[in-house]
């Protein structure tokens, strides 16, 4: 079985800086910002949403199908899907575009500031997800604005399940369109910050919210996750990572773990188990899919 996951391709311009971002920072001039930050170590990584979950979901044995737009500058991504025996199916050049790019800063408590230009995913709306007899689950992470929410539509018409996963796009919808997504949804990850958000602009408490789909997970770095069902919540212990090299793309190998597991038809607990044990792999490694993992390995005990 396949697994459609729809968002974003990405290069990642990836910046570590030595130090605090709050220690560089005037609380009392935070309206007139003026900041350089000299970032000794700098390197540029294959990424997005799209990517590094389909990267994830491939480390473990499955079949991802990435559904993404790339730019004219797309043809090393081409190539990288195409070396991890990933299919480019679904993913498609829209020309007189750069391929969307994320310039990622961390400091060395593993806080980040990103800036992001779209480039070709504004376009993702150009694919259309349709019903196939391969394809019996999907995922929305964030993407163009107007894709998230015509791929939602698409597949609830196509009957295929999916995880509605709205992450840095989240602040773009307004209350009304984020109970849409829920409605039409299966499933729903966000992390804590995006949680409060969420609560915050559908007017709906988190056990109201997980009533509303089959389960609602919660990650929360370092200290696992909680999974909401039926109202009710159970707390998914964290895995202790052996070192914490670069949180870019945790979240995407948490979500690319999560989509293994319920295509196994596991609980979502025991998937959320699993993303709690990649997710400490990734954060190991420098860039969001340069770390590789021993299947048998990762998934002995859950």
């Amino acid at each position: 079985m396949s697994v459609l996951i729809c968002g974003s391709i990405a290069f990642d311009t990836i910046m570590n800086f030595d130090g605090r971002f709050a220690d560089q920072l005037l609380p009392d001039q935070l309206h007139n910002i003026n900041v350089s930050f000299v970032v000794p170590g700098l390197r540029r990584d294959f990424g997005g949403c799209a990517g590094n979950i389909a990267y994830a979901l491939r480390q473990l044995g499955g079949a991802p199908l990435p559904m993404a737009t790339v730019g004219v500058d797309g043809a090393d991504y081409f190539a990288r899907l195409k070396s991890l025996d990933i299919s480019t199916e679904f993913v498609r050049e829209v020309p007189g575009m750069m391929t969307a790019q994320a310039l990622i800063m961390t400091d060395t408590g593993n806080n980040q500031i990103t800036a992001f230009h779209p480039g070709a995913m504004t376009q993702a709306h150009i694919n259309t997800v349709t019903a196939r007899d391969d394809i019996r689950l999907g995922i929305i992470s964030p993407d163009g604005r107007e894709a998230m929410q015509q791929h939602a539509r698409q597949f609830r018409a196509a009957g295929i399940p999916f995880v509605f996963d709205p992450g840095q796009m989240l602040p773009a919808f307004d209350g009304a369109e984020l109970l849409q997504f829920i409605e039409l949804a299966d499933w729903v990850a966000v992390n804590d910050y995006e949680a409060h958000m969420l609560c915050e602009r559908t007017g709906l408490a988190l056990p109201d919210l997980s009533r509303r789909v089959r389960a609602l997970a919660v990650t929360l770095g370092g200290e696992g996750c909680d999974i909401w069902e039926g109202g009710q919540s159970q707390r998914v212990a964290p895995t202790a990572a052996s070192q914490i090299a670069d949180p870019t793309g945790c979240g995407d190998a948490w979500r690319g773990a999560l989509l293994y597991g319920l295509e196994q038809g596991w609980p979502v607990a025991r998937c959320a188990a699993l993303g709690n044990r990649l997710g400490a792999i990734k954060i190991a490694s420098h860039g969001p899919q340069n770390y590789q993992v021993q299947k048998e390995a990762l998934l002995a005990g859950i």
